[in-house]
C-alpha cells in the first residue's frame, strides 16, 4: 500500500492527497512536519534529505517534491485520467505545474506569513505590496488561459488543475481584495465541486 508521509495542513500534501483521491487509490498517511515533528529524524532524512514534506513512499520508490509526486502518481497510475503520454499535451500540463512553483506559491506563501500568521516580525509593506501585485497580474493571465476551456492542461482535468487549484484555494483564503475575474471563478467552482478536492483540500 502506498504510504504519505506528511501533515494535511500542508498544502504540498494536499495536492498529493487530490491526486490519490482522484485515482481511487490506496494509501496511508502519516502526520510528519509542522507540529507533528519526525521530518528532522535520521529515519525521515534518510527518504528526503530536506526535511520536507510530503514524501510518497511506493514500494522501492521514495518520491519527494510534490509535483514530482504527482507526475510520478500520473505516470504509473494515471494514463488516460491524470496523465498525457502525448508530449506535446503533457508539455501543456507541466507549464502550468512549474507556474505554479515559481511565479504564484511564493507570493502566496509570503502573503499567508504576512497577513494569516503574522510573524512578530513584520514583513516591509512594500514587501507585500508587491506580493499582492505580482498574485494579481498572474492570476489575471489564469484568467484569460481559462477563457472558453474547463481545465487548464487540455480538454480534460489533469495534474495541471491539481498543482494550481490547491494555490489558488490558498489565494482565495488570504483577507485581501480580489478583482472579479470570470474564467476563473467558474473554473475554480468546478474543481471544488469534485469529491476528491473536498476530501483532500479544504482544512
Amino acid at each position: 500500500m502506498l504510504r504519505l508521509l506528511g501533515r494535511k495542513s500542508s498544502s504540498n500534501v494536499r495536492k498529493v492527497l487530490w491526486a490519490l483521491e482522484e485515482l481511487q487509490l490506496r494509501y496511508e498517511r502519516e502526520d510528519v512536519g509542522g507540529e507533528f515533528g519526525r521530518n528532522r529524524d535520521p529515519e525521515f532524512l534518510a527518504l528526503n534529505p530536506n526535511g520536507l514534506v510530503p514524501v510518497l513512499i511506493d514500494a522501492d520508490v521514495v518520491a519527494w517534491e510534490s509535483n514530482s509526486i504527482l507526475r510520478y502518481l500520473g505516470a504509473k497510475y494515471g494514463e488516460g485520467a491524470l496523465w498525457e503520454s502525448d508530449p506535446g499535451k503533457r508539455a501543456r500540463i507541466d507549464r502550468w505545474m512549474d507556474w505554479q512553483l515559481t511565479v504564484v506559491s511564493p507570493s502566496v506563501s509570503l502573503l499567508t506569513m504576512a497577513l494569516v500568521f503574522k510573524p512578530p516580525k513584520l514583513l516591509p509593506g512594500e514587501e507585500i505590496s508587491n506580493a499582492r501585485e505580482r498574485l494579481a497580474g498572474a492570476f489575471r493571465i489564469l484568467d484569460r488561459e481559462l477563457s472558453g476551456k474547463s481545465f487548464l492542461g487540455d480538454e480534460r482535468f489533469s495534474l495541471a488543475d491539481i498543482s494550481v487549484g490547491v494555490v489558488t484555494y490558498r489565494w482565495l483564503a488570504l483577507p485581501i481584495e480580489r478583482e472579479p475575474l470570470p474564467n476563473l471563478q467558474r473554473w475554480y467552482a468546478g474543481l471544488s465541486a469534485r469529491p476528491a478536492f473536498v476530501s483532500s483540500v479544504p482544512v
